[in-house]
């Protein structure tokens, strides 16, 4: 009698054992089998929001599930970004990120709730964002040398308008900052979309922003665009000279936008989110939304996983010592 309840408990184990292992690949296969919610870590209307509406709208047809933009805002991107890291590893809950939330954050807040390599999974880089020198339509400086003279001899009296501490826009204006050794007055708001309406308005003097949320306004005449922090002038934007043409070589900056899931994620989830990722950034309507906005698509061998964990690590590294004092 025994050996024949070793022999049936045996075989049920074996049987459950095969179950199982045929279960996970069906689960995988299968996903996603509901919608997703795709965490923007600013307000609507922002460059990452912009972004990342263009992009997911086409993954969703790709995954054949609808993509739900869910826009958080506060801390720079960091409470968002917080609760993606803490959210369920099942793919149904992702976030974009930028060199903000995914790197600047890590010297600008030392008691950061995750870490940008150790608390998420990385998919796919979904586009490049040159930065600009932006102001009111009215500031008086007329082009980049001017604004350089006027802002050094007026820093206690200008302000600069920000998405908040760790925000693209934050850090880019800092390291502006640092170059001209200079500290105006900081305006924070919850995302560039406010911060840019702010400007628009008037209320607040000059910013630096990701391309994507200024060409418009830009081509509308209500900003001023001084120069664009990039070695080459964007399509986009052809009469906005390079900062090194305008007589500030030291002030490069370019930002970026990527797709993120939290830690533990699968590798079957991972992979059928960076194909779909991969198959949106190759469709000629993507492409042609982003490049009007002044994005810059990222190369096939930019968009894996493994390089987009290579610019994190790189950029962690780059805007460490840049931001530290400031923290």
């Amino acid at each position: 009698m025994t050996s024949i309840r070793t022999l049936a408990a045996g075989t049920c184990a074996a049987v459950l054992a095969s179950l199982c292992s045929f279960v996970a690949p069906v689960q995988a296969q299968t996903y996603p089998t509901r919608s997703i919610t795709m965490i923007v870590p600013f307000a609507a209307g922002g460059p990452t929001d912009v972004i990342s509406r263009i992009v997911t709208s086409h993954m969703a047809q790709t995954l054949g599930q609808s993509i739900i933009i869910e826009n958080v805002v506060g801390a720079g991107g960091t409470t968002a970004t917080t609760r993606a890291a803490r959210a369920a590893n099942d793919g149904y809950a992702l976030i974009t990120g930028h060199m903000g939330t995914h790197a600047a954050s890590v010297p600008l807040y030392p008691k950061l709730a995750y870490h940008p390599e150790k608390d998420f999974e990385p998919i796919a880089l979904l586009a490049g964002t040159p930065i600009l020198i932006l102001a009111r339509k009215d500031f008086p400086p007329k082009d980049l040398k001017e604004f350089v003279a006027y802002v050094k001899t007026n820093a206690e009296k200008v302000n600069a308008a920000h998405a908040g501490v760790g925000s693209v826009s934050h850090v880019s204006c800092e390291l502006l900052h640092s170059i001209l050794d200079i500290k105006p007055v900081g305006v924070p708001f919850n995302g560039t979309g406010p911060a840019m309406n702010a400007l628009v308005a008037g209320q607040v003097d000059y910013m630096c922003d990701q391309i994507v949320n200024a060409v418009p306004q830009i081509n509308a005449g209500t900003i001023k665009a001084y120069a664009i922090a990039t070695p080459e002038r964007n399509p986009s934007l052809p009469n906005v000279p390079t900062t090194a043409e305008a007589g500030l070589t030291t002030f490069q900056a370019q930002a970026w936008n990527a797709m993120f899931a939290p830690k533990g994620t699968s590798p079957a989830i991972l992979a059928s989110l960076n194909a779909a990722a991969v198959k949106a950034l190759d469709d000629e309507t993507v492409k042609k939304r982003l490049l009007e906005l002044g994005s810059v698509i990222p190369t096939p061998g930019e968009r894996t996983p493994e390089a987009l964990a290579a610019l994190v690590k790189s950029e962690i590294a780059k805007w460490t010592p840049v931001l530290k004092p400031a923290s």
